[in-house]
C-alpha cells in the first residue's frame, strides 16, 4: 500500500489531512488508532473495592455513534513459568465465578501495593504460592487479559534455578495447592481441556514460542 493510500471513510474526510501526517510519521496502525479512538463524553464510578474499580463511560465513536462502555479497572499482575529439571510448577485453586477448581500457573497481584515492581511481584508470588525462590528470572512479555472489558494485564516471567524455602499463603488462599507436572503432561492437559485458564495457556504459549520451554 502506498503511503498516501490509507482508507478514509466518508464521515472522516475532515480528518484526512491530519491523518495523512500521522500515517507518514508513524505508519498505518498508528493512524488507524488515531482515526478510531472513542471520545469520552462522561465517565462515572459505579463500584470500587481494594481489588477493582468499575466505571461506566458514555462514549462517541469516530462515526458519531454514541454508546455506553463499562470498564473493569484492575491492577496488573504477574504470572510465572517456573521450571526445574523439566518439571513445571503449578497451582490448583477454587475459582468462585466458575465454581470449579482450576489448574494454573502461579500468578497474582498485590492490592495493597498497586505500583509494585513486576519483578518483585513475580518473585513474591512464586514463593508465596509454591514455596520456591527463583535464583534466575527474566521477563518474557506483557499481555492484556481481556482488553474488550478490562484494563488488567499480565507481566509474564520465566524462572529457573529454583530453591525451596517454604510457602507463605495469604489467608484468602487457604484452598490453594501446589503441584508439578512435566511439560509434556501439562501440554496434554491443555489439549484435553483440563487446563481452561486463558492466562495460563497464553503465557505458556509465549514461553514456548520464544524457545524457553
Amino acid at each position: 500500500m502506498k503511503k498516501w493510500a490509507i482508507p478514509i471513510t466518508h464521515s472522516l474526510k475532515p480528518l484526512k489531512f491530519l491523518s495523512l501526517l500521522v500515517y507518514r510519521k508513524f505508519g498505518y496502525f498508528a493512524t488507524h488508532r488515531f482515526l478510531y479512538m472513542f471520545k469520552v463524553i462522561n465517565s462515572k464510578e459505579i463500584y470500587k473495592n481494594k481489588w477493582m474499580r468499575l466505571r461506566e463511560d458514555i462514549i462517541e465513536r469516530a462515526n458519531g455513534v454514541k454508546g455506553i462502555y463499562t470498564v473493569v479497572e484492575k491492577n496488573d499482575f504477574a504470572v510465572i513459568i517456573a521450571i526445574e529439571n523439566g518439571m513445571l510448577q503449578l497451582v490448583t485453586q477454587y475459582r468462585h465465578p466458575i465454581q470449579e477448581r482450576s489448574l494454573e500457573l502461579p500468578m497474582g497481584a498485590w492490592p495493597e501495593k498497586p505500583n509494585a515492581n513486576p519483578l518483585d511481584l513475580a518473585l513474591g508470588e512464586l514463593q508465596e504460592e509454591t514455596g520456591y525462590k527463583a535464583n534466575h528470572i527474566e521477563k518474557l512479555g506483557f499481555q492484556y487479559v481481556d482488553n474488550g472489558a478490562s484494563t488488567v494485564g499480565a507481566h509474564i516471567f520465566y524462572a529457573t534455578d529454583l530453591e525451596f524455602v517454604g510457602k507463605n499463603l495469604d489467608e484468602e488462599e487457604a484452598d490453594l495447592e501446589s503441584c508439578e507436572l512435566s511439560v509434556k503432561d501439562f501440554e496434554s492437559k491443555i489439549v484435553s481441556g483440563e487446563v481452561t485458564d486463558a492466562t495460563t495457556i497464553a503465557a505458556f504459549a509465549l514461553a514456548k514460542l520464544k524457545g524457553f520451554v
